[in-house]
């Protein structure tokens, strides 16, 4: 199997990295797990009971959160009381005394003095401390409301359509959480070469911010006055939407250049009806441009041959051709009758999660060339690490069973 071997400690290309993550919701839990699927020991510390995100949706019949696990694999788990004097002195305690490739902090915890940079380079002056924030300021945000701000649910959706639409992918927050993780790296790697420290900030409205101007939506409205139109399903600027098959399955097909446009045009048989096309409209659809311009008429060329087609025929038609196609399916397709790819795919491992059973999980995208055995490590339990953690500082089984006595730090009796 190819691929990067995820989440142990003392194995990857980040193996002896220690990286403590105080953290919630998206963009930083998925920068600490990325870290920790290359290898990296990354602790995640969490509030006594769990951070918001412990529960949050979807669910399994037990309760236990899809969502929280499916963000924690290959980490560890502290559980500490953070409004306690002890707990955040535990805390700092394994910031500052992690060794030579510890102090590392990755959080999105605002308004906390005791685990802010300043304070925590006071007692480790080589730190490296990532702050996830919503703006550039502090401020709190979330995905949606970003995305709300910069624009892009006005110009999703279908044609006509006057209200906004929101998309369900937390885009932002996972280029946010790759950002963090890109920027600790960065981070260390100086540190290594000149030994001292660096505390940064990744705003999310920043991140959505960058993308809108590096994808030229930002300079399309300054340049050329306009903003761009909703398109429903259509490719902006070429040739792309999905067309209906005979028995009602839906494809997406793109044509990105002259190629595979003319073998769209070959596998639909289309030719002469395109031909003439362009000699009456003085277009040539080898052309992008023109392609998109001309979009409506050439995709009722295509579509009536996908309507008068079933799948199966299709596929067996299109297989080897150039241009881009998929067809559409609900997650529930994908694991029940493509279940079969994902088992092959070695992206894709089975965990057993407790609370939720065993069911297949992805490692890191990352892989490993030419070849490399991957495992997919399981999140933890909320606190199971904490007596090893804890163990780890110096502190004895009297010690540790005083603090949970206590309800400072707490471990679960049985994982």
């Amino acid at each position: 199997m190819v691929g990067v071997e995820t989440g142990e400690p003392g194995e990857g290309p980040l193996a002896g990295l220690r990286v403590v993550e105080v953290s919630t919701f998206v963009a930083a839990p998925l920068g600490g797990m990325t870290l920790a699927q290359l290898g990296a020991d990354v602790i995640r510390v969490d509030p006594i009971g769990g951070a918001p995100d412990h529960t949050r949706w979807p669910l399994a019949p037990s309760g236990v959160s899809l969502y929280w696990t499916g963000l924690n694999k290959g980490k560890r788990s502290l559980c500490a009381d953070l409004r306690s004097p002890e707990g955040r002195e535990l805390v700092t305690r394994l910031i500052t005394e992690s060794g030579p490739d510890g102090g590392i902090v990755l959080t999105n915890a605002t308004g906390r003095s005791w685990l802010s940079g300043e304070t925590l380079a006071e007692r480790r002056p080589d730190l490296i401390h990532l702050q996830i924030t919503g703006h550039r300021d502090g401020g709190a945000a979330v995905d949606y409301t970003v995305n709300a701000a910069v624009g892009f649910p006005l110009v999703t959706g279908p044609e006509g359509h006057a209200e906004p639409v929101n998309h369900v992918l937390p885009a932002w927050d996972i280029a946010c959480g790759l950002y963090a993780a890109l920027g600790i790296l960065a981070a260390e790697r100086r540190r290594r070469a000149t030994g001292e420290g660096r505390l940064m900030r990744v705003a999310l409205h920043d991140v959505a911010l960058a993308m809108a101007g590096n994808l030229g939506f930002l300079a399309e409205a300054q340049v050329n006055g306009v903003n761009r139109p909703r398109l429903g399903n259509h490719l902006y600027g070429g040739f792309g939407r999905d067309f209906v098959t005979r028995d009602g399955h839906r494809l997406m097909v793109v044509a990105l250049t002259a190629r595979h446009w003319r073998d769209l045009v070959e596998a639909t048989g289309i030719g002469e009806a395109v031909a003439a096309l362009e000699r009456a409209l003085n277009a040539d659809f080898s052309a992008e441009g023109d392609r998109y311009a001309y979009r409506e008429v050439l995709a009722g060329l295509v579509g009536r041959w996908f309507a008068e087609h079933d799948l199966a025929r299709i596929e067996e038609r299109l297989r080897g051709a150039s241009f881009l196609w998929s067809r559409y399916r609900t997650f529930t397709d994908l694991v029940g009758e493509g279940g079969g790819e994902l088992r092959a795919n070695p992206l894709m491992a089975v965990v057993d999660q407790p609370g939720v059973g065993p069911y297949l999980a992805p490692g890191s995208p990352i892989a490993a060339l030419p070849d490399a055995s991957r495992t997919v490590v399981r999140a933890p339990v909320l606190g199971e690490h904490t007596g090893e953690i804890l163990r780890g500082l110096g502190l004895n089984e009297d010690k540790i069973a005083d603090l949970r006595a206590r309800g400072v730090v707490f471990a679960p009796q049985e994982v």
